[in-house]
């Protein structure tokens, strides 16, 4: 589900659109529903697939060279949402459990937490970003 702001002759609307089939959009805007048809069909998008699970790292004795930027495992989205907050930065060590992005889904706010230890080496969303679930949220390494 995609959620856009609209502010048109100084009324605001909030659309969020809740799915697409050929030309035909269900949408709620400000709280009602609608079916919208469209001048065109929208190709089907593919949905994203959840990565799993990662058991947490275990330290190395001796300090490990700089990840490389984007290199790692990502942490993924679990369900669709805005990103309302990223809590973390570039380079930053975070431990498993550390919360790195808070997610709003269904009026809701949720925290995404890191399943390993490591560095950021990569922020893939920003605040305010659509995401669905299985979305790559960071990378750590």
């Amino acid at each position: 589900m995609k959620t856009y702001k609209f502010k048109i002759n100084g009324n605001e609307y909030n659309v969020d659109i809740n799915s697409v089939e050929g030309n035909i959009a269900d949408v709620t805007v400000n709280g009602a529903f609608y079916k919208v048809e469209m001048d065109t069909p929208v190709a089907p998008v593919a949905p994203v697939a959840a990565t799993p699970v990662q058991a947490p790292v275990v330290a190395a004795a001796a300090p490990a060279p700089a990840p490389a930027a984007g290199a790692g495992k990502a942490v993924t989205s679990p369900l669709p949402g805005v990103i309302i907050e990223v809590s973390v930065k570039e380079g930053q060590a975070i431990k498993a459990g550390q919360k790195v992005a808070v997610i709003e889904a269904m009026k809701m706010e949720n925290e995404i937490q890191a399943s390993f230890d490591g560095t950021v080496t990569a922020i893939l969303v920003h605040k305010g970003d659509s995401v669905l679930e299985g979305a790559e949220i960071v990378k750590i390494a």
